[in-house]
Parts: structure tokens; C-alpha cells; sequence
């Protein structure tokens, strides 16, 4: 009889495991919204007319959605090879869609529009293409441009230069880099002014140190006839870098022609930064993870770590037993990478077996 109620007990213990767990697998993993790419604030006007259409509007914003996220998440080269992409197969990538406001003044029809892409199915798509998308990750920068004439050997700093002056007049919704360009301060300009012959070895620590900013760009344009040649020091994530890039025929005393090596060099900048946030989807790798199942609240964390890292493609529970749930993580990117990422997370790993086992 004791042993009866004893199996009893037994089973009804591993049921109420089972219900719990298969919540875990059917709730936790599948049913759970996919990670997007998300585009927010899409504007369109158009006249209300006997005509008017709104599901067409909204089409049209579906388009500038995707354009957009094209333009944040693709480097120049690639961004062609999206431009006539079907509407059919935009809207089949679009997992949710908004309208924020829809007004009417003077009749003209005003939507603004917010539109969620599924993350996998852009990335599938792209990958189709042979082209690598890269985060969105938006980086708040320290930016400074000397101009230095070689012509007239003088040098401009800060509001005598126009690329200062106009640096933030045309940023674009789609660009990562977000610039804080520095004060006129008059030790800053007697400092950079001393150094003006050594310009290409100094390193401005003094004055970036004041805008606590660890991420910056001092951008240093010779100008010699119409020959610009453009020195760039690079900090970002704590990698430093030097590139340099050259424009031929280009006058920046003429405003317009100043705008355009605004803008090139801009594009070089997003493009220098999303090369180093490519999601490089040919890399797939299978990881086997085991975490205990003691706790189902920790269960719920941890995959809602997963989620949150960009670079796992795909994770599922594969296996249980009555002491682990056994995960299969498919991750875009290195073994260390990935326990780099959770170690940031406060997550880590026995890793001596083939079954990585959550500590």
C-alpha cells in the first residue's frame, strides 16, 4: 500500500513537471515574438482626392519602412541590390505595423506609420543575396574636423570651419552615428593651435577627456589645391584605427562642394561602423546547453537573454529530463564570441563537456 502511494505521488510529481516543462517548450520558445528590426516614424502625405486609398498609402509606407532599414543596416555597396525588392515580399517580412496619427489639414491626408520587419526573415532574404546585414546599433560619438589649407598654411578649428558649422544640418533618421562636435573653448583652440605641425601624431586625449565620451573621430582635412586628403582617427569600442581617404577635384570653399564631402564622408563613417556590427549569417554554429530546471522563472531569464542577443539565430529546447532542460542555440558567430556575449550577462558556463551547462 505505501509503495502504491508512493508511485503515486511519484507520478503525479513527474506530470505536474511534464505540464510545467511542455509550458516552457510551447510558450516560452515557439510562441514567442520574434526579434525585429523595428522602423519607427514614417511620414507620408498626399492629397485627399475622390481617389484616395488608404491601403495604398500604407503600401507606400510598407516601401519607405523597408528602404529604411536598408539604409541603417546595409553598407553602401550592398544597398543596390535591395532597391526593387517586390512589395509582395516586403509585406510577407513584416511582423507588425502601427499607425501612430493619421490627420487631415487643408486636405491633405498625414500618416505616420511605425512597421516591425522579422529579423530572420530579412536576414534569410539577405543572405539569398549574398550580402550581410549589419546591427543597427546607434553610438553617440566625439567628432572634430580641422581644415588645414596647405595653400595659405593656415588652419581652421571649430566655428571659423564649415564642415564644424554644418557637421549636424542634414542627419538622416537612418544613420547610426549620432555626432556631439565640441564647444568653442579657447584653451581647446591654443592647444590644437600649438600643435599644428604635429597634428597627424597628436592625440587630442585633453580634449576628449572633457566630454566623457570614449568613442570619438578627429577628422583632419588637408587641403591642397583641389586635392582634400582626410586623416581620420578612429575610436570606437576601444579599437582605434587610422584610415584615410582621399577626394580629387573636390573645392570645399564652395558650400556645396563642402556639403558633398559632408555627406561622403558621413557615408564612411555609418559604413566604417557597420562593418564592425556585421551579422555574418553564413557562420552558424549549433551549441548544446543544459540549465536546470529547479527554478522556472531563471528558465524564462535565460531565454529571454537569448532573445536579446542579436546574434543567436534560433534556440529551442530539445530534450528534458527531470533535473535539466537541454538547449540547441544556433548563433552567428565563434564559440567564445557567444560565452564573451553572455559573460557580459552575467551568465557562465562549464564548458569541459560537450553539453555546455549553465553555472
Amino acid at each position: 500500500m505505501k509503495f502504491n502511494i508512493k508511485l503515486f505521488n511519484f507520478k503525479r510529481l513527474y506530470i505536474h513537471f511534464c505540464f510545467l516543462a511542455l509550458l516552457n517548450i510551447f510558450f516560452s520558445t515557439e510562441n514567442i515574438q520574434a526579434k525585429t528590426f523595428s522602423i519607427n516614424d514614417i511620414e507620408i502625405s498626399t492629397p485627399f482626392e475622390i481617389n484616395f486609398n488608404k491601403n495604398k498609402i500604407i503600401d507606400e509606407g510598407f516601401a519607405q519602412a523597408f528602404n529604411r532599414m536598408v539604409l541603417s543596416i546595409l553598407q553602401t555597396q550592398d544597398q543596390k541590390k535591395l532597391s526593387k525588392t517586390p512589395l509582395r515580399l516586403i509585406k510577407s517580412m513584416i511582423e507588425t505595423f502601427s499607425i501612430q496619427e493619421e490627420r487631415f489639414i487643408d486636405e491633405v491626408y498625414y500618416l505616420s506609420l511605425n512597421v516591425s520587419f522579422n529579423k530572420k526573415k530579412v536576414l534569410n532574404l539577405m543572405e539569398q543575396k549574398n550580402i550581410f546585414a549589419s546591427l543597427p546599433v546607434e553610438k553617440k560619438i566625439f567628432f572634430l574636423p580641422i581644415i588645414v589649407d596647405k595653400d595659405k598654411d593656415e588652419i581652421s578649428i571649430f566655428s571659423e570651419n564649415y564642415i564644424f558649422n554644418n557637421w549636424n544640418s542634414n542627419n538622416q533618421k537612418y544613420h547610426l552615428l549620432k555626432y556631439i562636435l565640441p564647444t568653442e573653448d579657447l584653451d581647446d583652440f591654443n592647444l590644437i593651435k600649438r600643435n599644428t605641425k604635429f597634428l597627424e601624431s597628436y592625440n587630442f586625449n585633453e580634449i576628449i577627456k572633457k566630454y566623457n565620451l570614449d568613442d570619438y573621430i578627429i577628422s583632419i582635412i588637408f587641403k591642397e589645391n583641389n586635392t582634400i586628403k582626410v586623416l581620420n582617427k578612429i575610436n570606437l569600442n576601444q579599437e582605434e584605427d587610422l584610415k584615410n581617404i582621399n577626394f580629387q577635384n573636390l573645392n570645399i570653399d564652395n558650400y556645396k562642394e563642402a556639403d558633398k564631402l559632408v555627406e561622403s564622408l558621413k557615408t564612411a563613417y555609418e559604413n566604417y561602423w557597420k562593418s564592425k556590427n556585421e551579422i555574418n549569417t553564413s557562420v552558424k554554429i549549433s551549441l548544446t546547453v543544459s540549465i536546470n530546471n529547479n527554478d522556472n522563472s531563471e528558465i524564462s531569464k535565460f531565454e529571454q537573454i537569448l532573445d536579446s542577443v542579436d546574434l543567436v539565430y534560433n534556440y529551442y529546447i530539445y530534450k528534458f529530463n527531470n533535473k535539466d532542460s537541454f538547449y540547441k542555440i544556433i548563433f552567428n558567430g565563434s564559440p567564445d564570441h557567444f560565452l564573451k556575449i553572455m559573460k557580459n550577462k552575467n551568465y557562465k558556463f562549464d564548458i569541459q563537456k560537450k553539453i555546455w551547462v549553465v553555472k
